[in-house]
């Protein structure tokens, strides 16, 4: 293989990766927003954004004053419905982006095994190549002390 060659591959090769890297190069508007909810869902961050206003909610509700309590201890009802909510529109939106991201996954398990095929081509070529040049060298060697021994 020339070195010319050599480049062009290992250009497709790198081509090949890029395009593969991320499910957002072909995905819709909705996709996209999915996919950033997903990555943004599954973060400490928000888990603690959560967890924070959740405990306010509740002890605001049961510790505030009377007349400041908007959604009154035991039922937190309002609550409740805003909590199931949240549920509703994250959960779709997010095994979407599971998917996709699933999909990506796939296509980038693809072309890694296109790639190790072609790498495998050439170490084989390699190999031929180097078997070839210690043939040359060993009758080199060969010749050469034959021609020395006498």
């Amino acid at each position: 293989m020339t070195k010319e060659n050599h480049l062009t591959h290992r250009v497709e090769m790198a081509t090949e990766t890029k395009e593969a890297e991320s499910p957002k190069a072909h995905a819709s508007g909705l996709n996209r927003l999915a996919l950033w909810i997903t990555q943004k869902v599954g973060t400490p961050i928000f888990f603690l954004g959560i967890f924070t206003w959740t405990l306010i909610w509740l002890l605001w509700n049961m510790f505030a004053p009377r007349f400041l309590r908007f959604d009154p201890f035991p039922g937190f009802v309002l609550w409740l419905f805003i909590s199931n909510m949240v549920q509703l529109f994250l959960m779709p939106l997010i095994m979407i982006g599971q998917n996709l991201q699933g999909r990506g996954a796939e296509e980038r398990a693809k072309n890694d095994y296109k790639i190790n095929l072609k790498a495998e081509k050439e170490i084989k070529q390699i190999q031929t190549q180097l078997a070839m040049i210690l043939e040359r060298l060993d009758a080199k060697e060969t010749g050469t002390s034959e021609q020395i021994a006498p």
